[in-house]
Protein backbone atom coordinates (compact mmCIF):
# COMPACT_ATOMS: atom_id res chain seq x y z
CA UNK A 1 0.00 0.00 0.00
CA UNK A 2 1.31 3.50 -0.76
CA UNK A 3 2.61 5.84 2.38
CA UNK A 4 0.29 8.81 1.44
CA UNK A 5 1.46 10.88 4.53
CA UNK A 6 3.06 14.04 3.55
CA UNK A 7 6.24 15.84 5.27
CA UNK A 8 7.82 19.40 4.00
CA UNK A 9 10.15 19.10 1.62
CA UNK A 10 13.83 19.86 2.38
CA UNK A 11 15.86 22.12 0.03
CA UNK A 12 17.49 20.65 -3.06
CA UNK A 13 20.88 20.70 -4.02
CA UNK A 14 20.47 23.04 -7.32
CA UNK A 15 23.35 20.76 -9.40
CA UNK A 16 21.36 17.40 -9.16
CA UNK A 17 21.18 16.13 -12.15
CA UNK A 18 17.92 14.73 -13.99
CA UNK A 19 18.25 10.57 -14.67
CA UNK A 20 16.05 8.24 -16.88
CA UNK A 21 16.40 5.32 -14.60
CA UNK A 22 19.78 4.61 -14.01
CA UNK A 23 21.17 7.01 -16.76
CA UNK A 24 22.22 10.57 -15.95
CA UNK A 25 21.10 12.77 -18.23
CA UNK A 26 22.51 16.31 -19.37
CA UNK A 27 20.61 18.42 -17.51
CA UNK A 28 20.17 19.20 -14.01
CA UNK A 29 17.56 20.87 -11.37
CA UNK A 30 18.88 24.33 -11.83
CA UNK A 31 18.32 24.29 -15.48
CA UNK A 32 14.86 23.21 -14.75
CA UNK A 33 14.56 26.91 -12.11
CA UNK A 34 16.56 28.59 -14.46
CA UNK A 35 13.73 27.83 -17.34
CA UNK A 36 10.62 27.70 -15.09
CA UNK A 37 11.21 31.36 -12.79
CA UNK A 38 13.56 33.02 -15.17
CA UNK A 39 10.72 36.12 -15.47
CA UNK A 40 10.50 37.47 -12.37
CA UNK A 41 8.03 40.31 -13.42
CA UNK A 42 5.45 37.33 -14.21
CA UNK A 43 3.02 37.53 -11.58
CA UNK A 44 3.25 34.51 -10.09
CA UNK A 45 7.00 34.09 -10.14
CA UNK A 46 7.30 38.00 -8.50
CA UNK A 47 5.43 36.73 -5.82
CA UNK A 48 7.31 34.29 -4.25
CA UNK A 49 10.49 36.26 -5.33
CA UNK A 50 8.92 39.56 -2.79
CA UNK A 51 8.09 36.34 -0.18
CA UNK A 52 11.50 35.57 -0.76
CA UNK A 53 12.93 38.79 -0.35
CA UNK A 54 10.92 39.44 2.71
CA UNK A 55 12.15 36.17 4.37
CA UNK A 56 15.51 37.15 3.91
CA UNK A 57 15.38 40.84 5.25
CA UNK A 58 13.67 39.31 8.21
CA UNK A 59 15.92 35.91 8.63
CA UNK A 60 13.75 33.71 8.18
CA UNK A 61 14.25 31.91 4.88
CA UNK A 62 15.21 28.03 6.26
CA UNK A 63 13.84 25.20 4.52
CA UNK A 64 11.60 25.75 1.40
CA UNK A 65 8.49 27.51 0.73
CA UNK A 66 5.23 26.05 1.69
CA UNK A 67 3.06 26.79 -0.68
CA UNK A 68 -0.67 25.43 0.91
CA UNK A 69 0.14 27.04 4.09
CA UNK A 70 -2.39 29.76 5.89
CA UNK A 71 0.60 32.88 5.90
CA UNK A 72 3.66 32.74 4.18
CA UNK A 73 6.69 32.85 7.10
CA UNK A 74 6.65 32.41 10.55
CA UNK A 75 9.79 34.67 12.27
CA UNK A 76 10.38 33.80 15.60
CA UNK A 77 10.01 36.43 18.43
CA UNK A 78 10.64 36.92 22.48
CA UNK A 79 8.72 35.26 24.35
CA UNK A 80 9.09 31.69 22.45
CA UNK A 81 6.18 33.44 20.09
CA UNK A 82 6.24 32.34 16.53
CA UNK A 83 4.92 35.51 14.12
CA UNK A 84 2.89 35.01 10.97
CA UNK A 85 3.61 36.87 8.54
CA UNK A 86 1.64 37.59 5.06
CA UNK A 87 3.73 38.97 2.03
CA UNK A 88 1.51 40.76 -1.01
CA UNK A 89 3.34 41.88 -4.23
CA UNK A 90 2.26 44.34 -6.76
CA UNK A 91 4.12 45.76 -9.71
CA UNK A 92 3.35 48.84 -12.24
CA UNK A 93 5.33 46.29 -14.77
CA UNK A 94 3.85 42.84 -16.09
CA UNK A 95 5.60 39.87 -17.93
CA UNK A 96 3.34 41.01 -20.97
CA UNK A 97 2.72 43.68 -23.51
CA UNK A 98 1.32 46.65 -21.52
CA UNK A 99 -0.73 49.92 -22.66
CA UNK A 100 0.09 51.33 -19.51
CA UNK A 101 1.32 50.87 -16.00
CA UNK A 102 -0.66 48.25 -14.26
CA UNK A 103 -3.08 49.88 -11.15
CA UNK A 104 -1.68 48.82 -7.52
CA UNK A 105 -3.84 46.49 -5.85
CA UNK A 106 -3.49 44.10 -3.16
CA UNK A 107 -5.23 41.14 -1.59
CA UNK A 108 -6.49 41.41 1.66
CA UNK A 109 -9.70 39.00 1.68
CA UNK A 110 -10.49 37.01 4.73
CA UNK A 111 -9.56 33.13 4.09
CA UNK A 112 -10.13 29.42 6.10
CA UNK A 113 -7.96 27.60 7.56
CA UNK A 114 -6.82 23.98 5.71
CA UNK A 115 -6.70 21.48 7.93
CA UNK A 116 -3.41 19.02 7.07
CA UNK A 117 -5.53 16.11 9.11
CA UNK A 118 -8.59 16.41 6.13
CA UNK A 119 -7.27 18.45 3.58
CA UNK A 120 -10.47 20.85 3.80
CA UNK A 121 -10.67 24.52 4.60
CA UNK A 122 -12.48 24.82 8.39
CA UNK A 123 -13.04 27.26 10.54
CA UNK A 124 -14.65 31.07 10.09
CA UNK A 125 -12.87 32.99 7.26
CA UNK A 126 -10.36 35.20 8.63
CA UNK A 127 -6.85 36.95 8.09
CA UNK A 128 -4.78 34.34 9.32
CA UNK A 129 -1.27 36.35 9.64
CA UNK A 130 -0.27 38.76 12.64
CA UNK A 131 0.89 40.78 9.97
CA UNK A 132 1.17 41.79 6.41
CA UNK A 133 4.24 43.09 4.29
CA UNK A 134 3.17 44.99 1.14
CA UNK A 135 6.05 44.49 -1.34
CA UNK A 136 6.09 46.84 -4.26
CA UNK A 137 8.15 46.74 -7.16
CA UNK A 138 7.77 50.41 -7.92
CA UNK A 139 10.52 50.93 -11.03
CA UNK A 140 8.28 52.35 -13.74
CA UNK A 141 10.59 52.01 -16.48
CA UNK A 142 10.81 48.39 -18.34
CA UNK A 143 14.08 48.72 -20.21
CA UNK A 144 15.86 49.44 -16.78
CA UNK A 145 13.56 47.37 -14.48
CA UNK A 146 15.24 45.08 -12.06
CA UNK A 147 13.70 43.24 -9.42
CA UNK A 148 16.66 42.19 -8.00
CA UNK A 149 17.64 45.35 -7.10
CA UNK A 150 16.09 45.86 -4.16
CA UNK A 151 16.06 49.70 -4.29
CA UNK A 152 12.85 49.67 -6.80
CA UNK A 153 11.19 48.16 -4.10
CA UNK A 154 8.84 49.88 -1.36
CA UNK A 155 7.76 47.56 1.61
CA UNK A 156 4.56 48.42 4.16
CA UNK A 157 4.04 46.85 7.28
CA UNK A 158 0.90 46.91 8.71
CA UNK A 159 -0.37 45.08 11.13
CA UNK A 160 -3.53 42.38 10.90
CA UNK A 161 -5.13 44.63 13.34
CA UNK A 162 -5.17 47.22 11.75
CA UNK A 163 -6.30 45.66 8.66
CA UNK A 164 -8.91 44.46 10.63
CA UNK A 165 -10.30 47.60 12.61
CA UNK A 166 -10.13 50.15 9.60
CA UNK A 167 -11.47 47.95 6.95
CA UNK A 168 -13.14 44.50 8.24
CA UNK A 169 -15.27 43.33 5.26
CA UNK A 170 -12.43 44.84 2.84
CA UNK A 171 -11.13 42.17 -0.17
CA UNK A 172 -8.24 44.06 -2.10
CA UNK A 173 -6.13 47.50 -1.22
CA UNK A 174 -5.44 50.21 -3.08
CA UNK A 175 -2.31 52.03 -2.84
CA UNK A 176 -3.63 55.48 -1.41
CA UNK A 177 -5.35 53.65 0.95
CA UNK A 178 -2.53 51.57 1.79
CA UNK A 179 -0.57 55.09 2.13
CA UNK A 180 -3.18 56.25 4.65
CA UNK A 181 -2.33 53.69 6.93
CA UNK A 182 1.52 53.33 6.87
CA UNK A 183 4.70 54.76 4.42
CA UNK A 184 6.77 52.61 2.75
CA UNK A 185 10.23 51.52 3.92
CA UNK A 186 13.47 49.91 2.11
CA UNK A 187 14.55 46.73 2.33
CA UNK A 188 16.86 48.13 4.82
CA UNK A 189 14.66 49.09 6.91
CA UNK A 190 12.26 46.34 7.07
CA UNK A 191 13.35 44.22 9.37
CA UNK A 192 13.01 46.55 12.61
CA UNK A 193 9.84 47.92 11.00
CA UNK A 194 8.36 44.31 11.37
CA UNK A 195 9.66 44.50 14.93
CA UNK A 196 8.26 47.62 15.81
CA UNK A 197 4.83 46.53 14.07
CA UNK A 198 4.38 43.40 16.22
CA UNK A 199 4.77 45.81 19.80
CA UNK A 200 1.62 48.36 18.50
Amino acid sequence: MSNLHYSNPEPRDPSQPFHDGGTKLDFSLVDFWQWSASDLLNNVTRGHLAEFIVARALGAADGVRIVWAAYDLLLPVAGGRELKIEVKSAAYLQGWEQDQLSRIQFDIRKTKLLDQNTSRYAGTAKRQSDVYVFALLKHQDRPTVNPLDLSQWDFYVVPTTTLDQEMPAAQSLSLPALKKLTAAVPYSALRPTVSKATRK
